[in-house]
């Protein structure tokens, strides 16, 4: 699940400042006409690191960050984009070669796990040791995302993500229902639901991540995080184990009555397609990223403002997973490229991440900061009761699980979606999906 939140959101000015677009670097081997016609070079320039970023509304705030930055380092910052559509693969390509940025944007956990085995990140506890507000500045859930055996190699950039249960509340008080506090609940307000004619949760399912989201929680509920980190961990009896089986019987009973309709193959999030079912009270639910706010925010402004809601994922009877458990995307990071030639410009670079420019920058585009700093400004946020309520919600978890095409490798990403989609086709049974996740690639 690797959707961006900032789609659709107010932009800032644009500042005066280099940035280059890596797409149009002989390294990457593009056809995109370039930018402003500077290259990515690991630092090799005198002077100069290279930081690339995913390409989206988001770099408006990093372009703003660069901005700073340079106006007091004597080692200049260039900010380096590649297309949010091209950004994984592109970054596969770059990253070994003396084209390498110095400071590179990734989500942590498995995104970054073949770099560090690797050798081609920087550990960052040494300059935590210098500035131990490089780790004390964000919430310890977060933080922990990008440390990898022991060290650290990510300082959390842009916001939070997590998944949420949004509901559409005038279809609710319709049909005299409430946001479910526990699987039981869910399933009777989606026979419910159903007995209307209405299709009780929108699903994006041609996009397949979005119906990852209904494992990563369903699994957490069931056994606690415990088991995904067994199993991302390199043991596969995970995936057989008992809870497995119960998590993959919850989810076939919820498919089987009915929760889904029967075209959510064809519908999308990304073309707008299962937030207008529940903006347009087609549906009453969907299980979606943070950014569902803003989405509808943007398309559906009366409707982000009046009957959106949101609430926790439901609970589950005998479960081992604690209900504040979330699941999503813990943060963005930003890693450090180990041929770097400036770190201690770097070190400056990255504080700006947990600054008061930073947090406010983001909050003003929708995106939540994970930084002990931000209740201050939440009040100036796109949504401030919204923004509080997920940062309360990361605040309080227990656990935050990555999600699982971010906490394996990249070359896991299309099986994990396949295997998702076919059992939710029912074209695997659970014996299937289980074999098709033990052979996964693992970090």
């Amino acid at each position: 699940m690797r959707l961006p939140s900032t789609a659709g959101r107010t932009r800032f000015p644009r500042p005066r400042l280099v940035v280059s677009t890596v797409a149009c670097t002989a390294a990457l081997a593009l056809t995109a006409a370039c930018g402003s016609g500077a290259t990515a070079s690991g630092g090799g320039d005198s002077g100069t690191i290279h930081v690339l970023v995913y390409g989206d509304a988001g770099n408006t705030v990093e372009k703003q960050i660069v901005e700073t930055f340079n106006k007091t380092s004597s080692v200049k910052a260039v900010l380096d984009t590649i297309p949010g559509a091209d950004y994984q693969t592109k970054l596969q390509t770059v990253i070994t070669t003396a084209q390498a940025p110095d400071v590179f944007f990734n989500w942590g956990g498995g995104s970054i796990a073949p770099f560090v085995k690797a050798g081609l990140l920087m550990p960052l506890d040494d300059l935590i040791a210098k500035d131990p507000a490089l780790k004390s500045s964000f919430l310890p859930a977060v933080f922990d995302t990008a440390v990898i055996g022991g060290k650290s190699y990510g300082i959390p950039m842009r916001g939070t993500q997590p998944v949420l249960l949004f509901d559409n509340k005038q279809v609710l008080a319709d049909n005299g229902l409430t946001p479910p506090g526990s699987w039981d609940q869910l399933l009777d307000e989606v026979r419910t639901l159903k007995a209307k004619g209405l299709t009780p949760i929108a699903l994006g399912g041609a996009d397949q991540w979005p119906t990852l989201m209904w494992f990563e929680y369903v699994f957490d509920r069931v056994a606690g995080p415990g088991l995904f980190q067994k199993a991302v961990g390199g043991d596969p009896s995970a995936w057989s184990s008992p809870e497995a089986g119960k998590a993959l019987t919850l989810l076939k009973q919820l498919i089987d009555a009915g929760a889904f309709g029967s075209t959510y193959d064809s519908v999308k999030f990304t073309d707008g397609g299962s937030p207008a079912l529940l903006a347009k009270g087609k549906a009453a639910f969907e299980l979606m990223g943070s950014w569902e706010y803003a989405t509808q925010q943007s398309s559906n402004p009366d409707f982000a403002k009046d009957k959106l809601g949101w609430s926790a994922f439901p609970s589950v009877v005998a479960g081992q997973g604690d209900p504040n458990d979330l699941v999503g995307n813990t943060n963005n990071f930003y890693s450090v490229r180990s041929t770097t030639k400036h770190p201690e410009a770097v070190a400056q670079f990255l504080k700006l991440m947990y600054s008061d420019q930073f947090v406010k920058a983001q909050l003003a585009i929708g995106n939540l900061p994970t930084t002990t700093n931000t209740p201050q400004f939440l009040g100036t946020s796109a949504s401030p009761a919204y923004s509080t309520y997920q940062y309360d919600l990361v605040k309080q978890a227990p656990s935050f699980q990555l999600s699982w095409d971010q906490a394996y490798p990249p070359a896991a990403i299309t099986p994990i979606h396949q295997a998702v989609q076919r059992f939710f086709d029912g074209q695997l049974d659970a014996d299937g999906f289980v074999k098709a996740m033990q052979a996964l690639p693992t970090p």
